[in-house]
């Protein structure tokens, strides 16, 4: 069966690296999105990815990366000013804090063809570009389906309070949710995460996953309104970056392979499923974010790297 097409519409920047102590800074290709472009497309799927990047040394160097990546850069992803970057300043566990310096807007987009759309971080709340892509969302769900990844970044984001209806807008047009127990944290005031996740299946989702870091996940099906945790993974972890946007693209390929994303009729199968149905994409997203935090980087895993987990 030909897979469908996926869209990820989102930032595509610089990380710079900043190691505990300061010396040694060295720099990756990122964004959470572009991470997630990336995953999918190591994981043998049509990715394609819409961005915003200038027509400097950093840009190009982004350009050439998703290209060796085979991501498909969509037309009229590189008129920005500047190419943006999100500087990560490691703790002495490997944990990654961010400050950016980011430009994004979206410029006209050509839906044909495809069979699934992806977004989040500060795409979908950073001005001019966080409107137009929620009409994108809008305008995707007739023929595709949707995911949404909060990925909440309160150095560019603001106000929780400010933000948070936006983003249940955006839940409220997906059918897949992945998020960190960090965003529910910072959006909910230290809410019970276990109340956030009914909350967000009542907006619309199917499917609303919560990563916990070393804790394990929370599972939650909107339509049957059930919870399940999974256990955590023990990992070497060398740095965190790009560990949830692993997890993300491992989900996603997970459910495009099962036939419960990809279509309007895959939609429908997604609501049917439960959690035996899931279980084979979220095993893959607990052995890609496994993979990740072992290397340096946002590193994304191929299918032979995952089977040599097994």
């Amino acid at each position: 069966m030909d897979q469908p097409a996926v869209l990820t519409v989102g930032e595509a920047l610089v990380d710079v690296v900043v190691p505990h102590g300061g010396e040694g800074r060295t720099e990756h290709v990122g964004g959470s999105p572009a991470n997630v472009a990336v995953g999918l497309a190591a994981l043998d799927h049509d990715s394609r990815l819409t961005a915003h990047l200038g027509q400097d040394e950093r840009g190009a160097r982004v350009r050439e990366h998703l290209l060796d990546a085979d991501v498909v850069l969509t037309p009229g992803s590189d008129t920005a000013a500047r190419t943006s970057t999100a500087t990560a300043h490691l703790d002495a566990d490997g944990s990654a804090t961010y400050d950016f310096d980011l430009l994004w807007q979206v410029g006209t987009q050509d839906l044909h063809g495809i069979g699934h759309l992806h977004t989040g971080s500060v795409a979908a709340t950073l001005e001019p570009g966080a409107s137009t892509v929620l009409a994108l969302m809008t305008r995707a769900r007739p023929t595709a389906t949707v995911s949404y990844d909060p990925n909440c970044r309160p150095t560019v984001m603001g106000d929780p309070h400010q933000v948070r209806s936006r983003i249940e807008e955006c839940m409220g047009l997906s059918d897949v949710v992945k998020a960190s127990d960090e965003d529910v944290s910072w959006l909910y005031d230290d809410a019970p995460v276990t109340d956030v996740v009914h909350l967000w299946g009542r907006l619309g989702p199917e499917v609303v996953v919560v990563t916990r870091g070393g804790d394990g996940a929370l599972v939650h099906l909107s339509r049957t309104d059930t919870t399940i945790e999974l256990e955590p993974v023990v990992a070497r972890v060398v740095d965190t970056v790009g560990a949830g946007d692993s997890f993300m693209a491992g989900l996603l390929s997970g459910l495009l392979d099962a036939g419960l994303l990809g279509s309007a009729a895959a939609r429908e199968r997604l609501r049917r499923s439960d959690l035996e149905d899931l279980a084979p994409a979220l095993r893959r997203a607990v052995a890609c974010a496994t993979w990740t935090v072992g290397r340096a980087g946002a590193a994304a895993p191929t299918r032979a790297d995952l089977a040599e987990l097994d």
